[in-house]
């Protein structure tokens, strides 16, 4: 199973961006439970969005109400919408699945002030 991150780069404050999160060696069901975690410069990894069944999600109170986590399993993707970006959702954004088994390779958001 390879999980391919995608979407990352820089952006002004208040931006958006969208990251998208391939899997591939495995079919998502609408079962699959899949995660964003990100890791900023000096600080541990932190989960902050998961998606499970059709559309059942969580997210951590830093980014809830302007992170969406969606998936299309049709494609075998995830996505995350990030919208209203602030400096401090500068680091490297982690997919993570199916069910917590594998993690895809990064991608850096840079958010410039």
């Amino acid at each position: 199973v390879q999980l391919q991150a995608s979407g990352g780069g820089l952006v002004q404050a208040g931006g958006s961006l969208r990251l998208s999160c391939a899997v591939s060696g495995t079919i998502m069901s609408v079962t699959t439970m899949m995660h964003w975690y990100r890791q900023a410069p000096g600080k541990q990894r932190e989960i902050i969005a998961t998606i499970r069944g059709g559309s059942m999600t969580n997210y951590a109170d830093s980014v809830k109400g302007r992170f969406t986590i969606s998936r299309d399993n049709t494609k075998n993707t995830v996505y995350l919408q990030m919208n209203s970006l602030k400096p401090e959702d500068t680091a490297v954004y982690y997919c993570n699945g199916p069910n917590g088994l594998y993690w895809g390779q990064g991608t850096q958001v840079t958010v410039s002030s």
